[in-house]
């Protein structure tokens, strides 16, 4: 895949931002890890490949459209990924949506695991962090020590979390959880930030993050969940727009245009 030049232009910018970082001794100075990846492993874990390629592209790259001119239509770049309970799919489809968003050439993601309570975007991904996203909302490690950079998915970045935290609803009310939003926004404003959280009804960690965070979007299970407990994760998130809901598990067969 070629790299697109303008990406290689914003590359640049970022570097002499981050030296100059150095420079100044700011605890943020350095470059996120760079991983590869094994594509048969991410195929087996139904992970889209590089530009969303591929018979299952298709209807995560319809969620992105839709996703992103709602965002564009209420000036967000922050979306939260919910579920109402474990099981429905939402880590799957928060890692899909982020590489469907990043096949778009003008876009660029950072997939965040803010599922505290079960991390398991690394996992999917077939890959151990040193450093995680609850390293550094603990403030124990900088933001540079969790970034992961996929070299297969050139517009996208990963921020894992390594490990269970008890302490998670707290961890992401606090203002460090709004530092983290900041600090990213600094090194670059137009990123998309999508967050993997908790299911809704199962824990209080999405309502702790949803004031972080400038919108929502709702994974289902055909089957498993009840219109009650959808109902029940829209009243709980009232005061945050949600951009719209995604059924996984379907039974339904659906036809192929191509």
């Amino acid at each position: 895949m070629n790299a697109d030049p303008k990406l290689g232009r914003r590359d640049r910018a970022l570097v002499v931002v981050r030296d100059a970082d150095v420079r100044r001794g700011a605890p943020t100075a350095g470059y996120p890890q760079v991983l590869d990846l094994n594509p048969f492993a991410l195929e087996r874990e139904r992970i889209l490949p590089p530009g969303a390629a591929g018979p299952h592209g298709a209807p995560y790259k319809m969620l992105r459209t839709q996703v992103l001119r709602r965002l564009d239509k209420l000036k967000a770049r922050s979306l939260a990924i919910v579920g109402n309970e474990p099981g429905t799919g939402k880590t799957l489809t928060a890692i899909n949506l982020a590489i469907a968003v990043c096949a778009d050439p003008d876009r660029r993601a950072l997939l965040v695991d803010l599922d505290l309570h079960k991390p398991a975007i690394h996992r999917r991904l077939g890959f151990e962090p040193t450093a995680g996203v609850d390293d550094y909302l603990r403030q124990e490690r900088p933001l540079n020590d969790a970034l992961v950079q996929l070299t297969a998915y050139e517009r996208l970045l990963v921020l894992p979390a390594r490990e269970r935290c008890v302490e998670s609803s707290e961890l992401l009310a606090w203002a460090r959880a709004q530092e983290l939003i900041r600090e990213i926004r600094q090194r670059d404003s137009e990123r998309i930030l999508i967050f993997d959280l908790p299911p809704a009804l199962k824990t209080d960690d999405a309502l702790a993050f949803s004031r972080h965070v400038e919108a929502a979007l709702i994974v289902v299970g055909e089957g498993r969940t009840q219109r009650r407990d959808l109902v029940r994760t829209l009243e709980l998130l009232r005061d945050l727009p949600v951009v719209g809901t995604v059924l996984n598990q379907t039974r339904e067969v659906v036809d192929s245009y191509y």
